[in-house]
């Protein structure tokens, strides 16, 4: 894949100095901030979703096994339950 990019002033620089302090080129040095900001991303997430796991949220409330995924129609007759409507 080839990226045309523009960056402003100060990241040029950064960029410069980085292909200068690792004498790699422009694609090296793009190809290793990809990879490094991936690895952050992924750990990042990983870790939120430990936390997530390892709190005893999930599965700590009971309801239908299809909420998730028709949520809008249990909203729907809860507030027309609620005030009324239909």
């Amino acid at each position: 894949m080839r990226v045309n990019a523009r960056l402003d002033e100060e990241r040029a620089m950064k960029l410069a100095q980085l292909q200068s302090i690792t004498q790699s080129s422009v694609s090296d040095v793009l190809k290793r901030a990809i990879d490094h900001l991936h690895r952050e991303h992924l750990a990042h997430s990983r870790e939120k979703l430990e936390g997530l796991t390892s709190s005893d949220f999930i599965g700590c409330a009971e309801g239908p096994a299809d909420l998730a995924g028709d949520y809008k129609r249990y909203i729907a007759g809860d507030l027309a339950g609620k005030h009324g409507a239909g």
